[in-house]
């Protein structure tokens, strides 16, 4: 059982102007697999080595961005009592019913102080990963482009960081991993990484004047050689890059930023580390915010900082 009652990520909905271009980039370039589509258009997808049924949804739109993040509980029990602390915090929530997201049971949504919707599930569909549950196989044979295994944070900008924080950590048990400090007396916070079980982050939040943007979504490999191999694909294909393959020292993540033909970033990634409850908060600081962010020419780049859907 999660020390949070919180699983882990579940999900996210992302805004895609082509749905055609969209499938290509999501499905044949980055190797995520196509479980279903709805009346409204909406195209489901998961990472080869998820089991739950969806782990992306693509919203046909006129603009691209994130509508919601969601994490999975680890009860309907959980689920009601978190719903419960979220109304008494002063959030106000929606409860959305089974099937309103196909394969997905009861939603609790609410909006972050940074301006961004989120909400919680207990239940959801079983598909597997194609290896079964006896004697399977270590990876499958079927799989597209990057292979990624699954979807695995956002990183997300919008003005009250301190609130946002303080709602994650009092109210959902999430725990800050790592943080950056700025100004004079380094008094003023502008990034927190936080997490709700034993990775490096689930959520990543950047201090920003516009509520509600999207950094990245991110996807993760396991080694390297599989980053490398992604940017690969991203070269054959001319995917536009946005910095990298590099490494952060902020989680010891190593990486790629890209978009998709919507302009939404997405991120592969591999390593990082594991976080217990004891372990020691991370700071970084103004000075060394360069190396914080891209380890190997500690330089920041103004076009990973800014653009944002």
């Amino acid at each position: 059982m999660p020390m949070t009652g919180v699983l882990r990520p579940g999900h996210v909905q992302i805004r895609v102007l082509d749905m055609d271009a969209s499938i290509t980039h999501y499905v044949d370039r980055m190797g995520l697999l196509e479980t279903d589509r709805d009346e409204q258009g909406r195209v489901y997808l998961k990472g080869w080595d998820e089991h739950d049924w969806f782990s992306v949804v693509l919203r046909p739109a006129d603009a691209p961005g994130m509508d919601f993040m969601g994490f999975k509980v680890d009860s309907v029990e959980t689920l009601n009592r978190l719903e419960q602390a979220l109304k008494d915090y002063g959030c106000e929530t929606t409860r959305h019913p089974a099937g309103d997201l196909k394969h997905c049971g009861e939603r609790v949504s609410f909006v972050s102080p940074m301006g961004h919707t989120f909400e919680l599930f207990a239940q959801k569909d079983y598909i597997g990963n194609g290896l079964g549950n006896k004697n399977p196989h270590p990876w499958r044979e079927d799989l597209k482009g990057m292979k990624v295994h699954r979807f695995d944070h956002c990183l997300l900008y919008g003005d009250d960081l301190d609130g946002a924080v303080k709602l994650f950590t009092e109210v959902l048990g999430f725990q800050q991993t790592e943080k950056v400090m700025v100004g004079p007396d380094q008094s003023v916070q502008i990034a927190s990484f936080l997490t709700c079980g034993m990775k490096a982050h689930d959520l990543a939040l950047i201090r920003h004047a516009e509520k509600g943007k999207l950094h990245h979504a991110s996807f993760l490999l396991r080694s390297w050689e599989e980053v490398l191999h992604a940017a690969d694909i991203m070269g054959r294909y001319k995917i536009p890059i946005d910095i990298g393959p590099t490494r952060h020292g902020i989680t010891r993540g190593r990486t790629i930023y890209f978009f998709d033909p919507s302009g939404n970033r997405n991120e592969t990634f591999c390593d990082s580390y594991d976080w217990y409850p004891d372990s020691p908060e991370i700071t970084w600081t103004e000075d060394e915010l360069g190396g914080a962010i891209f380890y190997h020419d500690q330089q920041l780049n103004e076009r990973f900082l800014n653009v944002v859907t």
